[in-house]
């Protein structure tokens, strides 16, 4: 679970996180400007921070490993179903080249689930699989990653199943 301490102030939840940020660094462009933008940014931001339990348990996050033609539960495909079209939807009615146009909260709550989808060898669109690696293209993403395979410690129960 991530925290962030600033200036004395303790936040420890993702997406009071971000709105934390976006509140103390408006021009960083966190959370669109426009509020229908901004009002859409948030309901998928909280979609994400609150569904796709399947995807989430089916697919847990390993960025160390690769499962080629991993079978996917119905339930999780229909996590992933849901989330390409976000994806798809947002990258269309704002422009892309990421969701809201330009980078935003929405993207940095989905990065983690573009590492389960090469994880996991999920089947994409092109659309999908383009927007997809832009996230792992940026800079902070790369760090990342590169942090994760440094990773000593593993969790053996979530490697179990697989």
């Amino acid at each position: 679970v991530p925290c962030l301490v600033h200036d004395g102030i303790k936040v420890w939840d993702t997406l009071a996180i971000a709105e934390y940020l976006n509140e103390v660094r408006p021009k960083a462009g966190l959370m669109p400007a426009d509020r229908r933008m901004r009002a859409h940014c948030r309901s998928i931001c909280g979609e994400m921070h609150s569904g796709f339990a399947s995807l989430r348990s089916a697919l847990p996050m390993n960025i160390k490993a690769h499962f080629p033609n991993f079978p996917i539960w119905a339930r999780a495909q229909t996590d992933i179903e849901r989330i390409t079209t976000i994806w798809l939807e947002c990258l269309r009615q704002y422009d892309g080249p990421y969701l809201f146009g330009t980078l935003s909260a929405a993207d940095a709550m989905f990065a983690p689930v573009v590492t389960r989808f090469v994880t996991y060898d999920v089947k994409l669109e092109p659309e999908i699989v383009a927007y997809s690696q832009r996230i792992l293209a940026l800079p902070e993403m790369q760090q990342w990653i590169a942090d994760a395979q440094q990773e000593v410690e593993e969790i053996d129960e979530l490697d179990a199943e697989f």
